[in-house]
């Protein structure tokens, strides 16, 4: 092959090494180079300069390069993503059609594509990954798929033609899931939202808190009820039942690493809306330097969770990383002299040495009765996923005043208002007052990216609110790049709000004080509000002024 000859006297690869690439490329669907590229064995620069030197075609940056919408409409999706060919615009001076490749040897397909257009073909040479990627950008994701299904079946089909049990075992549409659920992966999505509507199918990715819509190739709605029963059957569901509420999971594995996603499917007036939740089942991968909390903050946090007994609350709203820091917690504290047991709605987190109980609702495996059978278990520590009721409430307390250390959350939007819902579910103040030992509110901001990121003068923000610390007069300003995906932004970090409960708050709660009052107490003795530790990380260049408004608001006085 001339490519392989052209990398051996390049000495960019032994005769072994290419004799087990090529034998590999002929038995499937990859060109060479795709191979050599992702198997290590050749960088992708040197195998597109060989291709460039061979072929005397010249080598484009796609990230640079203009697609016209107008070129690109003319040729079925299904020969663009799935064969890496790229139609770009037409030759203004020939009128050819100028199209990327990453296989320029493989002239079958350019061939092919001549007939299919009608027009003269002049190739250039472009990575894979690029090609890809300005496919998905262009048709959506999955579009070959969706476009083999349409070809396959009338043109004129309608959403209520769709045998949606029998579509959900096509190929294609198995491979267009698949496809949305790989690329939410390697996208770092936490949840995915597939929304029918009467005339458009919407599917949105959750990253780093914010969903965004994800562009899906024209004709994808035909198909929704097919989807929704594909996710069915995936996760185990009745596919028949299209009436009510359905949860379930689903085990997957993308680039060797084990993921946990959760289902849940409920019947809207326009189709089945699903939401899935993607979960990394190694787990292990956080700890509490990681979280992201200041010094201070960890010192007194890694004193209060090693209390021999008592109760250590998280509260803040759904998706605000309390599951992760109460897992980290747990990490930090987990030896062999102490057993640990927890009950949790879903196990997000696979936790070595530790014993976790899946809630089963249907199964009368609730929070309260599991809760009680732990306590039979001669455990050392206790983690409750959430405190939802009296009930629970109650055993937890009593856990905690018989000598046990109890983790929990609880969804209020500050650490003072974690003792009123308390007092409000029923339980008595002394009670309370006894046994919880530190409450902290927590929220996720999205980290500044460091690439694109600019220091700007206070005075350029659009809003300055009264409270913003005098001392900030320059401030981090998300611009956007490649690396970021245009948004800004990459990764998050936690802000914190942490709360010891020593003898002057017991004395409040014992008087049911307001969670205002409780509050000032907290600030006067030292306690960091999650707005202050906003401003800590704008001052720290590790969010931006617009994150900090977006998940906390004012103190009123």
């Amino acid at each position: 092959m001339p490519l392989g000859h052209a990398l051996l006297e390049r000495g960019a690869l032994t005769a072994d090494a290419l004799a087990s690439a090529v034998a590999k490329a002929a038995g499937g669907t990859a060109s060479l180079g795709e191979v050599l590229v992702d198997g290590g064995l050749v960088d992708e620069a040197t195998v597109l300069a060989c291709l460039a030197e061979i072929t005397r075609l010249p080598v484009v940056d796609l990230k640079r390069e203009r697609v016209d919408p107008a070129v690109l409409a003319i040729v079925p999706p299904r020969l663009v993503a799935g064969r890496s060919l790229l139609p770009l615009r037409r030759d203004h001076a020939t009128g050819a059609l100028v199209v990327a490749t990453a296989d320029p040897l493989n002239l079958s397909v350019l061939d092919e594509l001549r007939l299919v257009t009608g027009c003269e073909i002049q190739a250039v040479i472009a990575s894979a990954a690029q090609i890809a990627e300005a496919a998905r950008d262009q048709l959506g994701l999955g579009a070959e798929s969706i476009d083999q299904m349409i070809a396959e079946r009338a043109a004129s089909l309608e959403l209520a033609d769709v045998a949606d049990a029998d579509l959900a075992e096509d190929r294609g549409l198995i491979r267009f899931v698949n496809q949305l659920l790989v690329q939410a992966v390697r996208e770092r999505t936490s949840d995915i939202h597939i929304e029918p509507f009467e005339k458009r199918l919407r599917v949105r990715y959750r990253v780093d808190g914010v969903l965004e819509e994800k562009k899906i190739p024209a004709g994808t709605e035909r198909f929704a009820p097919a989807i929704a029963s594909r996710l069915k059957i995936m996760a185990d569901l009745d596919i028949a039942e299209k009436r009510v509420p359905q949860d379930g999971r689903i085990k997957l594995k993308v680039d060797g690493r084990e993921y946990d996603v959760r289902v849940s499917i409920i019947p809207t007036m326009t189709g089945e809306d699903a939401v899935l939740r993607i979960l990394d089942s190694g787990g292990g991968g956080f700890s509490l330097e990681s979280l992201g909390m200041p010094a201070d903050t960890l010192e007194v946090w890694e004193r209060l969770i090693r209390q021999p007994n008592g109760i250590i609350l998280v509260t803040g709203p759904t998706g605000s990383g309390k599951s992760t820091s109460l897992h980290a917690a747990l990490s930090k504290i987990n030896e062999v002299g102490i057993k640990i047991i927890t009950i949790e709605d879903p196990v997000e987190y696979h936790l070595d040495g530790v014993n976790q109980i899946q809630v089963n609702e249907k199964a009368g495996m609730t929070f309260s009765r599991g809760l009680r059978s732990i306590l039979r278990h001669d455990p050392d520590i206790v983690m409750v996923g959430e405190i939802r009721d009296l009930e629970t409430a109650e055993i937890a307390i009593r856990a905690a005043l018989t000598g046990h250390l109890v983790f929990s959350t609880l969804h209020t939007n500050d650490a003072p208002s974690a003792v009123t819902r308390l007092l409000d579910m029923g339980l008595e103040p002394f009670l309370v007052a006894s046994s919880v030992e530190g409450i902290m509110a927590q929220r996720l901001v999205r980290l500044v990216c460091k690439r694109c990121m600019t220091w700007e003068p206070r005075a350029r923000a659009l809003r300055v609110p009264q409270d913003l610390p005098a001392d900030l007069e320059r401030l981090p300003t998300a611009h956007g790049c490649e690396a970021c995906r245009g948004t800004g932004y990459t990764g998050r970090n936690g802000l914190f709000e942490l709360m010891p409960v020593g003898e002057p708050v017991r004395d409040l709660v014992i008087a049911r004080a307001s969670a205002g009052k409780i509050r000032e107490h907290a600030m006067s003795d030292g306690m960091r509000t999650l707005r202050d530790d906003g401003w800590r990380s704008v001052r720290a260049g590790l969010t931006t002024l617009e994150e900090v408004l977006r998940v906390t608001k004012a103190e009123i006085a």
